[in-house]
C-alpha cells in the first residue's frame, strides 16, 4: 500500500488510533515539518489538540539522511554511536553539529509556538506522529523528551517504518502503531505518491486550524 500524500496517510493512521478518540487526556505531538500534515488528520479525527514538537536530526555532512543522532527540546541529545564512530566523528565534531541544529530547533519552537508555553504531556496520553521512520533518530529524541514529562501513555504512530526501527522503539514506549512495516524499506518517500517538502507556512496553517 502506498499513500497518496501525507493527509491520506494521516486519515488511515487515525483509523488505527480510534480508541483514543474523544478523550480529554490525549494530545497529538507531530514532528515538523512532514509529521504535521499527518498529525493534523490524526488530531482532527480523534478530536484531540495538535502541537508541533520540533526535533532536529544530526545529519552526516553531504549525506543528511544518514543520522548521527538528533536533538529535542529540553536539552535532549541522542547519538547513534555506531554511525558516529564509523564516520570518525569525535565529541567536538558532534558539538559543532549540535550547535547548528540547536539554532534551527530554537527558531522552529518560537515560530510554531509563539508566546504559548511548551506543551506538557504529563498525565496525558501523548501520541507522537511523523510521516515515517527510517533510522528513527528524530523519533528517539522526541521519545526521550516526552518521556521525561511522565505521560500517562506514550505512543508512536506512523504510516510506515523500517521493521528494525519499529522493534527498537517498542522497547521504549507503551505502543507503536505503524500501518506498514516493509522489510524492503528503501526510504520514507518511496511509500508516498506525493512527498513534497512541507513548508513552515503549511505547518502554521494546520496548527491554527486545530487551535
Amino acid at each position: 500500500m502506498r499513500f497518496r500524500d501525507r493527509a491520506h496517510a494521516g486519515q488511515l493512521l487515525a483509523a488505527s488510533l480510534s480508541d483514543y478518540a474523544d478523550r480529554d487526556d490525549v494530545v497529538v505531538l507531530a514532528l515538523p515539518r512532514g509529521g504535521v500534515p499527518v498529525g493534523y488528520e490524526v488530531a482532527t479525527r480523534l478530536g484531540a489538540p495538535l502541537e508541533a514538537f520540533p526535533v532536529r536530526k544530526l545529519g552526516f555532512p553531504g549525506q543528511e539522511e544518514l543520522a548521527l543522532g538528533a536533538i529535542a527540546p529540553g536539552g535532549v541529545f541522542v547519538v547513534n554511536a555506531a554511525v558516529a564512530d564509523a564516520a570518525g566523528f569525535d565529541d567536538d565534531d558532534l558539538a559543532a553539529l549540535v550547535a547548528v541544529e540547536a539554532r534551527e530547533l530554537a527558531r522552529q519552537e518560537q515560530l510554531y509556538r509563539g508566546d504559548r508555553p511548551a506543551v506538557d504531556a504529563g498525565g496525558r496520553a501523548a501520541i507522537l506522529v511523523d510521516d515515517g521512520l527510517a533510522t528513527g533518530a528524530s523519533m528517539r529524541a522526541a521519545v526521550v523528551a516526552v518521556a521525561a514529562q511522565s505521560p500517562l501513555e506514550l505512543v508512536v504512530a506512523v504510516p510506515v517504518g523500517a521493521v528494525g526501527t519499529i522493534r527498537s522503539l517498542e522497547r521504549d514506549v507503551d505502543r507503536v502503531v505503524a500501518l506498514q512495516e516493509p522489510r524492503r524499506f528503501v526510504a520514507v518517500g518511496y511509500w508516498y505518491d506525493d512527498f513534497r517538502p512541507t513548508t513552515d507556512d503549511e505547518v502554521l496553517r494546520l496548527l491554527a486550524a486545530r487551535a
